[in-house]
């Protein structure tokens, strides 16, 4: 991947514009941009460390931390300070003594495959390293979802993913009381072995500093109802959000990329819900995994987390190699 050129990148924005124009609302960096504001902080973690965090088929290596998620972390720290600077200037406005400081929330979406797991863990290790705030909490939609059995009772299970899919006032509960300042909130828990939510498991998250949400979804705006009026939604507790973005060829080939190799292996799991592909023939399989991806994931794609893109504070485009090519970051 060639790192070459720096400063604001002058390709067109999801808005049809050019990002380096002034009426753009948006501060794009290319790849050797992004990564010099790195150049004078040390990555916390090590190589051994950066591939456990490594998903399937995605490149992670320990430059990629450097250059990418370093600058991130760094950034997505000053944000939270900034939060507490503002709870201590809001106390001192009121009079008052408020309650602690609620939690600092970021969520991430992106579509199947694109590698947004990868960077929830990676980010979830790096802002755990700042002094400011080691408590550092992951939580993925997948808990989230309906189970098998209620999806099927509703003619969903062919929608999993898509927003219709999940238990959104579970969701909002949730995340209002991490923003609500509970000493202790609940998560369900989600197998993708068997590809169902685990009955009665669940995660605690304890007094967390900053909460990651990832999800396909987590950027859905707010539903209307019929009277036209709109609820709340997720996203309208998130701090800071981030959209992993790439070409949804790219995508696509990364998902059936990603079906063979576990097709090599998970699959291969008897108590696995997709043993069945198992013992396809390397062509079944891709025709299996494109069929899948032409029904499900694309569409969802297409439909529902795509136009989510430009909700994000910023944006991770990647390169064919899953490499990050630029960063689009919301101007403030």
């Amino acid at each position: 991947m060639s790192h070459a050129g720096a400063g604001r990148r002058h390709d067109t924005d999801p808005l049809g514009r050019e990002a380096a124009r002034e009426s753009s609302p948006y501060i794009e960096l290319d790849r050797s941009a992004w990564a010099a504001l790195a150049h004078e902080t040390e990555s916390p973690l090590s190589a051994d460390e950066v591939r456990t965090l490594r998903g399937l088929g995605d490149s992670l290596d320990l430059r990629e931390v450097e250059e990418v998620y370093l600058p991130l972390s760094r950034l997505l720290s000053l944000y939270v300070g900034s939060a507490g600077q503002l709870h201590r200037d809001q106390e001192r406005f009121l009079h008052q003594t408020t309650p602690p400081r609620t939690p600092f929330v970021i969520g991430l979406a992106g579509s199947v495959a694109v590698g947004k797991s990868t960077t929830a863990r990676v980010l979830q290790q790096m802002l755990a390293h700042w002094p400011e705030h080691p408590n550092v909490a992951l939580v993925t939609t997948d808990g989230f979802l309906y189970p098998n059995a209620e999806l099927e009772r509703r003619g969903l299970l062919q929608r999993k993913g898509f927003p219709e899919s999940y238990d959104r006032r579970a969701l909002l509960r949730f995340v209002v009381d991490i923003k609500s300042g509970r000493d202790e909130v609940e998560a369900p828990t989600y197998s993708h072995l068997v590809y169902d939510v685990v009955p009665d498991e669940r995660i605690t998250i304890k007094r967390p500093d900053i909460v990651i949400i990832e999800g396909l979804n987590v950027l859905q705006p707010a539903r209307v109802r019929d009277d036209g009026s709109a609820g709340l939604t997720l996203s309208d507790f998130f701090d800071f959000s981030i959209y992993v973005d790439a070409g949804r060829d790219k995508i696509r080939d990364w998902y059936v990329s990603r079906f063979l190799r576990l097709r090599e292996t998970a699959f291969r799991d008897p108590d696995s819900y997709f043993s069945k592909y198992a013992e396809l023939t390397h062509d079944e399989a891709v025709a299996e995994a494109e069929r899948i991806w032409a029904t499900i994931n694309g569409p969802n794609l297409v439909q529902n987390i795509l136009p989510t893109r430009s909700r994000a504070t910023l944006v991770m485009r990647k390169d064919r190699d899953h490499s990050v090519r630029y960063v689009r970051l919301r101007k403030l």
